[in-house]
């Protein structure tokens, strides 16, 4: 990407290759150098610090329990800052190559209580419930690409490209903008051990997507943050914003999304489309609790993506339909004629939490709440 179109940001001017030098230095064998990763008060926003380690784990039980300074992260008063990073989840670092480590965190403050955007604690108590439904979940996170000056990437800077139609998993130097970056991303989540599952570029110019999953349970969760973290990460070095917003730009233009896909043991059996037909049920009499939960503004930010135009429902209704992506819930039109399978909640905004939409579908389809 040019540096006219990147003029000002400045990790877009950094000479990558310098740093290539310091990371050929040898280390002792057991010398780790691990990545501590976490959700600030925001919801959305990824923080992370590294630490050295003298030993190699092999499980997230091992590592130490770390704190930072909560004041600076929305979740803490100056008085009293402390607040604690708990290893939940280790990914290998495509960074630092070699035994070096990401670490997936949980939050907590002084008093061991979780914070409020600590939400993993209360979806993995819901998820062990569960676990004889055998729950699977893939998530199709969408996201758009930023210049610097937050205009999308790509884009004239005095008006708008053209209208949407030739973007859409396209091909070509006038339709699709920093494939580099989505390759390196998927790359860096295959390395790292996050089930990614494919990636494409979407409806609207400058806006990708790439899908995790299946996961079982809580891992969705995980696998997605941390996917999210090296998207960040490596847009980072690109000089580029990843943003996560579910309406980046008003108008006639498509949103973003964290389409939902989720099957149970049941569903995947013969006969699972009752099941599935089921669950569609229950879900069509919580729809407004669910709105809450699918994004961090509890359906403030979605308010501006679900309009029932641009492949979505309407926000205040609830809607079911086969192969409809106009619909709350899709079916896939080769899961009906299976009759067995998974459905869609496309509900859920591209900034959502994951572990709040697990909680929130699994209270619903197998706790009956």
């Amino acid at each position: 990407m040019s540096g006219r179109i990147l003029e000002d940001s400045p990790n877009a001017r950094i000479n990558k290759t310098i740093l290539d030098r310091y990371l050929a230095l040898p280390l002792e064998d057991n010398i780790v150098q691990a990545t501590y990763v976490w959700i600030d008060g925001t919801g959305e926003d990824l923080r992370c610090k590294d630490r050295t380690l003298d030993f190699i784990p092999s499980s997230p039980k091992e590592l130490p329990v770390w704190n930072y300074d909560g004041s600076s992260c929305y979740q803490a008063e100056g008085s009293n800052s402390d607040t604690y990073l708990y290893p939940v989840a280790i990914y290998k670092d495509p960074f630092r190559r070699g035994n070096n480590i990401l670490v997936m965190c949980d939050t907590y403050k002084f008093d061991g209580t979780p914070t409020a955007t600590n939400k993993r604690k209360s979806c993995l108590e819901i998820v062990n419930k569960c676990l004889d439904e055998q729950p699977w979940f893939g998530i199709e996170q969408e996201y758009t690409f930023l210049d610097f000056d937050g205009y999308p990437l790509g884009w004239p800077k005095n008006g708008f490209p053209g209208p949407q139609g030739p973007y859409y998993c396209g091909v070509g130097a006038n339709k699709v903008y920093a494939r580099d970056i989505v390759d390196a991303h998927y790359r860096a989540c295959l390395y790292a051990g996050v089930k990614v599952s494919g990636t494409n570029a979407e409806v609207m110019p400058a806006q990708w997507e790439f899908q995790v999953g299946p996961c079982l349970g809580i891992s969705i969760g995980d696998d997605l943050w941390m996917s999210r973290f090296l998207l960040h990460r490596i847009a980072e070095e690109f000089g580029i914003v990843a943003t996560l917003d579910p309406k980046p730009m008003p108008g006639d233009w498509n949103g973003a999304g964290a389409h939902t896909n989720v099957s149970t043991k049941a569903m995947r059996e013969d006969g699972g489309i009752r099941e599935i037909e089921k669950a569609v049920a229950k879900l069509s009499t919580c729809h407004e609790r669910h709105i809450r939960a699918y994004d961090p503004k509890q359906g403030q930010d979605n308010a501006r993506r679900l309009t029932g135009k641009h492949e979505t429902s309407s926000i205040n209704d609830f809607s079911a339909g086969v192969a409809n992506r106009g619909c709350s819930i899709r079916i896939p039109r080769g899961v009906n004629d299976d009759g067995k399978g998974y459905f869609e909640d496309r509900r859920p905004s591209s900034n959502c939490d994951p572990y709040s939409v697990v909680e929130a579908i699994l209270r619903t389809i197998c706790l009956d709440e």
